[in-house]
C-alpha cells in the first residue's frame, strides 16, 4: 500500500496502477524527502514529476508545501489514477492553501519539447522504467536543462545496476545514494551557487 508520508495529506492512501509502473518504496521516498526538507527545498517550489505513475513523489511534495506540481504520465490508466490521487490531496489541504496540481497525459519527450514545459522548475523527479535506454534518458535530461531554476534539484531514480546517467553540460552530478536495488542520482544546474566541489 502506498501512502503520503507527511504533511497536510499525511497517511492518505494513494491508488497505484495495476501494471506498467514501479512505485518508489516508502523507504526511498522517506530518504528523499528528509533530505529535501533539510535543504528547505520543498516549500513554495514548482515541482515536475516525470514518469509519474501514481504521482506519489509529486504529491508528497504537494503535501509538504510545494506550490505547483505537474505530474507527467503517458499511460491513460496511470494518468487517471494521478488525477484521482491529486484530487484527494487537494481536498486534504487547509482551506485556501491547496497547491496547484496538474496532470499532463503525454510522453516525457513530448512534454519537454522547447516551449512545452515552461520553467523554471525548482524540483524535478525522474523515475523512468528501468528498461528506459540510457541514450533516451540523456536526451530528456538535455531537454530539461533549459527549464531549470538556478537553484534547482534533479533527482533521478535508476536500478543500482544501471550506469550513471549521461549529464548534459548544463547539469552537474551532486551525489549518489544507494538503497538496495535502487540508486538515486542527485544533480544541480552547472552554475548552482551551492554545489560542492565534488560529489559526496
Amino acid at each position: 500500500m502506498t501512502r503520503i508520508i507527511a504533511g497536510f495529506a499525511g497517511s492518505q492512501t494513494l491508488a497505484v496502477p495495476r501494471s506498467g509502473t514501479r512505485p518508489t518504496s516508502d523507504r526511498v521516498r522517506e530518504a528523499i524527502f528528509s533530505a529535501l526538507e533539510a535543504r528547505d527545498a520543498i516549500a513554495g517550489a514548482r515541482v515536475l514529476d516525470l514518469y509519474a505513475g501514481s504521482g506519489a513523489l509529486g504529491l508528497e511534495a504537494a503535501s509538504r508545501g510545494a506550490a505547483e506540481i505537474v505530474l507527467v504520465e503517458r499511460a491513460k490508466p496511470a494518468a487517471d489514477i494521478c488525477r484521482r490521487n491529486a484530487e484527494g490531496v487537494r481536498r486534504a489541504a487547509p482551506r485556501g492553501t491547496a497547491p496547484i496540481i496538474r496532470v499532463a497525459q503525454r510522453s516525457v519527450a513530448a512534454f519537454l519539447e522547447p516551449g512545452a514545459a515552461p520553467g523554471p522548475w525548482h524540483l524535478v523527479f525522474i523515475d523512468p522504467p528501468y528498461e528506459l535506454g540510457e541514450s533516451e534518458l540523456a536526451r530528456e535530461l538535455a531537454a530539461l536543462a533549459p527549464a531549470l531554476a538556478d537553484d534547482a534539484l534533479v533527482i533521478v531514480e535508476r536500478s543500482a545496476r544501471s550506469p550513471e546517467p549521461s549529464w548534459p553540460e548544463e547539469i552537474d552530478l551532486e551525489r549518489r545514494r544507494d538503497y538496495g536495488e535502487t540508486t538515486l542520482w542527485w544533480a544541480v544546474p552547472a552554475d548552482h551557487p551551492a554545489r560542492p566541489s565534488q560529489p559526496e
